[in-house]
């Protein structure tokens, strides 16, 4: 990332930002960000989302090749290929008063009702069978917002900026993706953008497959050449035919999602009525599907595809719960895309980290095979997740003890605090292990070149020999940011989350040390253990 930067102290300042915000902060806002990268004042972190020069959506390239190679990579060891499936959702946070842009009172589904607040359309790469993480987000912004010249002013929108409605903002994001290189085998998406007429013909147009929902009252027309809506077909096929199969939309967190299943051919060769039946209570669900010439067409591949649109709601739970994705308490336009930019970086990191190291941390008992089977006397732990990975990287061991099983023990002198026998040492603070742990790291991100056009230098400000002091690296970055640029004016010294001085090392160094991570996953591995263990 550091090419888009035009100075190195922002660029380092944002490896921080995305550090804190992988760390366990009760609130993430300018307050309690700077405290946890050891600032006196949030002006720094104001300056780089609101003044800093550096390109957000350069940055978001950048996230998207990451994520997409490690993603790949992961796959790959896997032994699976698995679907590719891109997932278009948007997400709500709730906003108070008419001065951030794209704010509108409108329903928002993170609130169940209609409230003020803005919304963001995000666009998450899921590799089947491996893990999934957001790689483009474009948020939206209401037409009277445009046409006002002195609100456009206020809140800093950017000069060429156009109304787009939310089908719209997905065919920019999918065009993005696809122009960067990233093979998708299906597009997915919910209602709202299997009812744009626009999306489906510009995926078709480009031969790019999809699995869209789409509303009862959508008309299509079968193979007999009849015009009927999705409910109107769905009735000719009562509940005891044989066209309904019982498959799995893939496992959710309470084990596989059992669906009853049919399909049904339309006028198109290549469009088909994929309809989906709650077992319970019967309810129907409808995805319109387009699969290009010279794709297998198979009811068991849409079905896997239709339930690759989850992950992106999983996404949002990962980013709202662990890393503020809904706590950018900013109001310009820029500053807002900033902050979603830096919590995608640090999701995209959290995820290909436990894709990688997916096989090797999943040490559960083998399921049973029959009835009176006993249950194993270990039933072992399940995969790392991206939460854990989080709370790994935000709960370090500090550098004085290690990990059990580290070589850095092994290579410990006498005299130090971490050598047998030598004389104890004062327990350090938290802020001099961040500061004493920030050094060049060498080696590859996921087996990528840094500066590659997939490694894109997502490891931390420690990479590229430009790990320096904090003093040093704060030099020239600036302390003069506003409220009307940076964070609201409510965000005040006492909603500060308390942190115990626990002697850990400050998350920015584990950020900076992710290069060794993915070059050598036995130590995250080992640590992971440790952690679950312990």
């Amino acid at each position: 990332m550091r090419p888009c930067f035009a100075r190195v102290e922002p660029w380092l300042q944002a490896g921080e930002y995305a550090a804190a915000l992988m760390s366990d902060l009760p609130r993430r806002n300018g307050w309690t960000l700077a405290e946890r990268a050891g600032d006196r004042a949030p002006d720094r972190m104001q300056r780089l989302l609101s003044r800093a020069v550096w390109d957000a959506f350069a940055v978001m390239r950048a996230v998207r090749r990451f994520a997409v190679a490690g993603l790949d990579q992961a796959a790959c060891h896997g032994g699976r290929r698995g679907l590719a499936v891109g997932a278009i959702d948007e997400t709500n946070q709730v906003k108070q008063g008419e001065c951030t842009a794209g704010v509108k009172r409108h329903y928002l589904g993170c609130a169940g009702k209609v409230a003020n607040g803005i919304t963001t359309v995000h666009l998450a790469y899921a590799r089947e069978g491996t893990g999934h993480a957001l790689i483009a987000a474009r948020q939206w912004i209401p037409r009277e917002q445009l046409e006002d010249p002195a609100r456009r002013t206020m809140m800093k929108l950017p000069p060429g900026l156009a109304f787009r409605t939310k089908g719209q903002l997905a065919i920019d994001l999918i065009g993005e993706v696809l122009a960067d290189g990233v093979r998708l085998d299906f597009a997915c998406g919910d209602e709202v953008y299997g009812s744009c007429t626009q999306l489906r013909e510009f995926l078709e147009a480009r031969g790019q497959g999809y699995v869209l929902r789409v509303p009862s009252d959508f008309y299509l027309t079968l193979a007999r050449g009849l015009r009927l809506t999705c409910k109107d077909a769905a009735a000719r096929l009562p509940p005891g035919d044989r066209r309904w199969e019982v498959r799995s939309a893939g496992r959710g967190s309470k084990g596989e999602r059992w669906y009853a299943w049919a399909w049904l051919a339309t006028a198109s060769p290549r469009h088909y009525l994929l309809i989906r039946r709650t077992l319970a209570t019967g309810e129907l669900a409808f995805c319109y599907c387009y699969v290009p010439a010279g794709q297998p067409v198979s009811l068991s591949r849409l079905i896997r595809a239709a339930g690759c649109r989850w992950p992106v709601e999983e996404d949002f739970r990962s980013g709202k719960g662990r890393l503020g994705l809904d706590e950018s308490q900013v109001r310009l336009y820029t500053a807002i895309a900033r902050h979603t930019v830096l919590v995608m970086a640090a999701l995209a990191i959290c995820a290909v980290a436990a894709a990688l190291l997916r096989r090797r941390t999943d040490t559960r008992a083998p399921a049973p095979f029959r009835p009176d089977q006993p249950p194993p006397a270990d039933p072992g732990l399940i995969p790392l997740t991206v939460p854990e990975t989080c709370h790994l990287l935000a709960h370090p061991p500090p550098p004085a003890t290690g990990w059990p099983g580290d070589d850095a023990i092994k290579r410990s002198q006498p005299g130090t605090t971490s050598a047998p026998g030598s004389p104890a040492q004062p327990v350090r603070s938290a802020a001099w292990w961040g500061r004493a742990s920030r050094r060049p790291v060498s080696g590859t991100v996921s087996g990528i070149r840094p500066g590659s056009a997939g490694g894109a230098d997502l490891a931390g400000p420690g990479r590229g020999g430009c790990g320096s002091p904090r003093a040093a690296a704060k030099q020239g970055s600036g302390d003069g940011a506003d409220d009307e640029g940076g964070h609201d004016q409510h965000s005040v010294p006492g909603d500060r989350g308390v942190q115990p001085d626990l002697g850990l090392a400050e998350p920015e160094a584990v950020l900076a040390e992710l290069g060794i991570f993915f070059g050598r996953p036995k130590t995250l591995f080992r640590r992971w253990v440790s952690w679950r263990r312990g």
